[in-house]
């Protein structure tokens, strides 16, 4: 017998978390040290280009989410996605050893309840639909209430960028989160379109002249790429142990609302087990948020400096530059 496609999708998922947690901490360190060296990437530099270390974590976040295109071909949104509660792990554990941003006892516990509820939900998934052909997917994607989730995304996205992110996208974690979310739950749905017709036409029935094909592979790609460009923004800004789980927790509640309505994972499965997997996720999401509510925050970036000047009886200046400590009295301070 051959392995059952939900633990092709699942193993594979399994190894996507343990790359894509990696990368998260080799592109911190790489943005950093580009940081250092010209415009931070919160700030809109792109310095961090020809940074290698942030090269590398871009490598091995591209092997992950390869690892991930798969898993999605073979398994359901629904077992898949929650999977990413792994890369919080990996992703925590490396920060505490490479960055120095500190995990506690609680972290260790919220790590615990991630793996308690990824179980859950591995135990319960529903076994992937069989789609024969990418129209049977554009049918699946133009039906109202996708088309409705669709709109809905675009327009809080365009929200974001345009009112939010100048305001308070050095300030609020969740503007640029936002936007990485909300685009990657188009991201998810679209890519595992194009999976299916990749596994279709490799099995011998091509689905390349369908220009379904090639709208979903347009839109996963400006998705990708905002998604990359946010996310980028969002590490460079906060700490990336906060990042990781409050990403997590967004990104994944929306691809599963997505492919819920998209693909109807939910189909076919009994009340129990959906209940189940909604405990799953919320475990899954409680371990997420004991994880962020036990880390450090990310040390503000340093403001310009001034000149800072005493006027000592009128004549003579003094500036925060010289080492002397001064003794200031009531006479001491010029007339207006």
């Amino acid at each position: 017998m051959g392995v059952p496609e939900n633990t092709k999708g699942l193993i594979l998922a399994m190894g996507s978390s343990a790359f894509i947690g990696a990368s998260f901490i080799l592109k911190k360190k790489g943005l950093k040290r580009a940081g250092a060296a010209g415009t931070r990437a919160g700030v809109g530099g792109y310095t961090y280009l020809l940074e290698p270390l942030w090269w590398a974590g871009m490598i091995t976040m591209i092997v992950g989410e390869v690892a991930n295109f798969v898993a999605y071909v073979y398994a359901p949104a629904v077992l898949v996605t929650p999977l990413g509660a792994l890369s919080i792990i990996v992703s925590a554990v490396l920060a505490h050893f490479l960055l120095k941003e500190r995990i506690t006892k609680m972290g260790i516990v919220g790590c615990v309840t991630c793996i308690v509820g990824s179980i859950v939900i591995v135990i319960h998934a529903p076994q992937e639909h069989t789609l024969n052909s990418v129209e049977e997917i554009w049918v699946l994607a133009t039906q109202t209430a996708f088309l409705v989730y669709v709109v809905a995304t675009i327009s809080l996205v365009l929200v974001l960028v345009l009112h939010f992110e100048p305001q308070y996208g050095q300030t609020n974690l969740l503007v640029y989160l936002g936007i990485c979310s909300l685009m990657g739950s188009l991201t998810v749905v679209s890519i595992k379109a194009i999976g299916i017709a990749i596994k279709l036409t490799l099995e011998g029935v091509s689905q390349i002249a369908y220009p379904q094909t090639w709208f979903f592979l347009t839109v996963a790609i400006i998705c990708v790429v905002t998604q990359l460009n946010y996310l980028n923004k969002a590490l460079d800004t906060f700490n990336a142990a906060i990042v990781a789980p409050v990403y997590y927790v967004m990104f994944t509640t929306l691809t599963i609302i997505a492919s819920v309505i998209m693909f109807k994972d939910w189909s076919g499965q009994n009340v129990s087990s959906i209940a189940s997997e909604i405990c799953g996720f919320i475990t899954v999401l409680s371990g997420t948020i004991i994880l962020h509510a036990t880390r450090d925050q990310e040390p503000s970036a340093p403001q310009p400096q001034g000149t800072v000047t005493w006027y000592i009886r009128g004549d003579s200046v003094k500036s925060s530059e010289d080492e002397r400590l001064l003794t200031l009295q009531n006479s001491d301070y010029p007339e207006p």
